[in-house]
Order: structure tokens, then sequence, then C-alpha cells
């Protein structure tokens, strides 16, 4: 089985939340904590999770508490971010022992930074999800149409996110090897007898389009009310199509998601004057899903995103430059000295003219915040519009190079000294760079060096410090490009041990 601990205990000590009941799954109910309002309802002690949804409010109330627990700092809250440009070269780090220095050296095992976290977190998050599925169905086997759609599309949009997430972090890319191993597909609550094993990466991608698709009908297409910002909409469910089908290199179906995201004008991309500045506001234009946020609910303070990629000693004492920009990312946003995304770097500690800290989800290099009390509680943009344009760009490429290149332009334009891409001149490695310096710190690089089968150079050199757990350059052969199954999880689930991936 996925352990207990997978599935239901999780310390939630990132957060300042209060003590809950509730039943997780058919025969186990456990104690909790919970952010403000999560699961805000009555418990069951009969076994038996229907009564723990009622009403739709009821629905939007756990849906805010799924989304608050994927701000963990083991999933979107940090660690997930910094694994996709960590592990993708776009950082590196000054010096070993200041934290996560996994990510980059590879030194990983079963049982010793395994980042299980990942595991534990996500799944905690697809259970409640199932849970919550499971209630509306529940209440709509006894009163058909009874307001859940909503819901119901938004809890299927993030397992379908969640899922993703796990496969690329467990399994092969689904055009190297869609056979092979993915994680283990669980779409309904589970005893704690059950012994679910790893399904294959193809029926995760095919569950996770089940998903989307299954939700896109269900879900609102008004963007600019209070009440749907912040919440997984129709357009952020048709981005995630977009990104899934391009990592399925199905272009044509990637390519017409993106579109309809982007003739939908329900999102605009910032201008180069306010790009930069976007930084220090909340839902802003481009912004198709972002995860709030919260003071004194789901900010991390000092284990933040921001603050473990802000300058040593910027602030604070105790932010310790955990990781820098790589030599090879400076250089190619210096291709052109003019790139406005230059606006939010600051120098870093082995130099005053090195931009190698980050500060988007700092607000600005001044610490400015997205306009909370705290500077640490910035929100995190999982799908912003300049992703869906760069998703079009590549997906055009096999299928209309001049369609390709006017997508690619409207991002490269944040570099306005270089010259426009054309069908004649554009490639894909001037669309991996464009998503490189446009998507910096938002967790792609990794995954789009993975899955177009790149190798991965490491800026050793800043350092100065011998690696030997893994080769420099690194290419998607490498064992260590996935992560292990916890021994953990094996030691409750045996039959996992025979499963586990190579290398480890």
């Amino acid at each position: 089985m996925l352990s207990v601990s997978s599935l239901v205990s999780k310390d939630f000590k990132d957060y300042k939340m209060k003590k809950i009941n509730i039943l997780l799954t058919g025969l186990l109910a456990v104690s909790l904590s919970s952010c403000k309002d999560f699961l805000d309802v009555e418990p069951s002690n009969q076994g038996d999770s229907k009564v723990s949804i009622q009403t739709p409010t009821d629905a939007k109330v756990m849906m805010n508490g799924i989304m608050r627990n994927m701000t963990s700092s083991d999933y979107y809250g940090r660690n997930f971010l910094l694994y996709g440009d960590v592990k993708g070269g776009d950082f590196t780090i000054v010096m070993n022992g200041r934290g996560n220095d996994a990510l980059y050296t590879y030194n990983m095992n079963p049982t010793t930074s395994s980042y299980s976290g990942f595991w534990t977190q996500i799944y905690f998050d697809i259970l409640q999800t199932n849970n919550l599925l499971e209630g509306i169905a529940n209440v709509e086997a006894q009163t058909p149409n009874a307001g859940f759609n909503i819901y119901k599309g938004q809890a299927l949009t993030a397992r379908a996110l969640m899922y993703f997430d796990l496969v690329r972090l467990y399994g092969k890319s689904y055009n190297h090897d869609k056979a092979s191993f993915g994680v283990p597909n669980i779409v309904t609550t589970i005893p704690v007898t059950a012994q679910p094993r790893r399904a294959t990466v193809e029926e995760n991608y095919k569950q996770i389009l089940d998903d989307l698709k299954a939700a896109a009908p269900l879900l609102s297409k008004d963007v600019n009310t209070v009440t749907t910002k912040g919440y997984l909409n129709y357009y952020a469910n048709m981005a995630l199509q977009a990104r899934v089908y391009l990592y399925m290199g199905d272009n044509v179906n990637a390519l017409k998601a993106a579109e309809e995201v982007i003739k939908s004008n329900k999102y605009t991309l910032y201008t180069n004057a306010n790009w930069v500045t976007s930084w220090k506001a909340q839902f802003g234009s481009e912004s198709i899903f972002e995860l709030g946020i919260f003071p004194n609910e789901s900010d991390l303070g000092t284990a933040s995103l921001g603050f473990y990629m802000r300058r040593s000693g910027h602030g604070a004492t105790n932010a310790l430059g955990w990781f820098v920009a790589s030599t090879p990312f400076i250089a190619r946003l210096n291709q052109d000295p003019t790139d406005i995304r230059k606006g939010i770097m600051s120098y870093d500690e082995t130099s005053t003219t090195r931009l190698g800290a980050l500060y988007k989800y700092s607000g600005g290099v001044l610490l400015e915040g997205d306009g909370k009390s705290t500077v640490t509680a910035v929100n995190i943009k999982v799908i912003r519009l300049s992703e869906v344009y760069l998703i079009a760009a590549e997906a055009a490429l096999t299928i209309d190079k001049t369609l390709a290149a006017t997508y690619l332009n409207a991002i490269r334009k944040r570099s306005p000294g270089l010259p426009e891409a054309t069908a004649a001149n554009i490639t894909l490695d001037m669309i991996l760079d464009e998503r490189s310096k446009e998507l910096y710190g938002e967790g792609h690089r990794f995954f789009d060096m993975i899955r177009l089968n790149k190798s991965i150079a490491y800026d050793d050199a800043l350092s100065g410090l011998p690696f030997t757990f893994r080769p420099n350059p690194v290419t998607r052969e490498f064992a260590k490009t996935l992560l292990p199954i916890p021994q953990s999880e094996i030691n409750a689930n045996p039959g996992l041990g025979a499963q586990q991936n190579p290398g480890y």
C-alpha cells in the first residue's frame, strides 16, 4: 500500500493552523492540522466520508484547503519550483551545506535526501481531492444538479496537475519511454490495506487527460471577479492541457489548447514597461492560475521560496543565499543587455556586479512583496500567459514556422536588442532559451531539458567543489534524473520494491 504516512499524516508545521478531525479514507479517521476554513465541516466518526460534503459551500471550503496545502514547502510553496531550475542547471550553489543541496549534487537515495516530501505531500493532496469528488458524487446521487459542477471541475483539474507533477518527478518522459513505470493511479479513496502498484507513464497521462477533459465543461470562463481569481477556471484547465500535450509531443493538440487561451483575450501579456513591477501584484493580467500565500496561514517566512532565492544576508542574517543563477543562465540573459527581465535580478554574494539573485517571489529587488503585510507571503504563479505563448511557439514549430515565430516574438520582445525570430531562422533552441529566460525560477527548466533530450550542464566552478554523485553534463539516460521511491513507502508497500527506479 501507499503508506499511511503518504496518504494521511503530514506535518504541516509550515502553517499556523487549528486542529480538526476528518475522515480521509473509508476505514481511517485521522487528526490533522488545517489552515483557516479548511475542511471546517462536521467530521464523521462512522467510517463514512459521505457527510463531509453537503452543500456547495462545503465543497468550496474543502477546495480552498486543497489549494492551501499545495503551497506546502514540499510542493509549490518552495521545493517543487526549486527542483525544476536547480536540477535544470539554471541555478547553482556557492557552497555545500546551506540546504537542499541534493537537488544540485544528486546526492540522494531512498533513505537520505530522497525528497520523500514530494510523494507524501502530493498524494496527501490527491487523497483530499478524491474525498471531495466522492463527497460531491454522494450528494449528486440523491440531488442531481445541486450546484457542485464548478468545484468538481476544480478538483479534477487540480488532481490532473498533481499527477502531472508526480509522473514528471518519478517517471520517464512520455516520448522517452511511456511504457515504463510512472506512479500509482489512485482516483478513489482506498482502504489502509490496499497495495497499489505503479502504473505506466502512459496510463498516468491518460488519467491526467481524462480528468482535464471531464473538468473543462464544468468550469467557469469568468476570470475577472474576486470570487474567481485564485481558482482553477476553464482557461487554467486549457493551459494545463496545452502543457500536458506538449510534454506528450502532441503538437496539434498543444497548439489548439494554447490558442484557445490566447484567442480568448481574457488575459494580456505584460508590456516591457510593467513586466518587472508585475511581480509586486497579485492576480495580474498574465496570471492564469496562481496560489495565494497569506500571512498567518501559508506564509513560510524564512522557509519561503523568495527567501531561498534572495541574496545571502539580504534583509536578514539567516538569508543564506541558498541558490544563485548559474553562469550559463546569466550569459543567456546577457545576450541582450537591455533585456527587461534583468530588472527582477540583483547582485549575489559573489560580486556586486553579478546578477545572480532572483526576486520574483520577493516582489522586487527591494523586497516589496505583493501587497501583503509580510514580504514572504508572495503568491505563486503556477501558469502564466507567457508560458502559453511559448507552448504555442514550440507546438507550431512543426506545423507553421511563421506562426511559431509570431508567438515567440510576443515574448522575445522582452529582449528588445535581439533580432526578431522569423520562419527562416526560428529553432527549437531559440524557444528553449526564451523559456529559460522568461520562466526562470518557475520550475520548468529541468523538465524541458529532459523531455527534449538535451544535456544539462552544471556550473560547478562557482563553488569550486567536486561533485561525485553525478556526471557533468547530465543526460536523461542518467538514472538519477528520476527521484527514488522513498524507502518508507517501500517498507509499507513491499511490492513497490520491485518497481524502484533504476540506480537506487
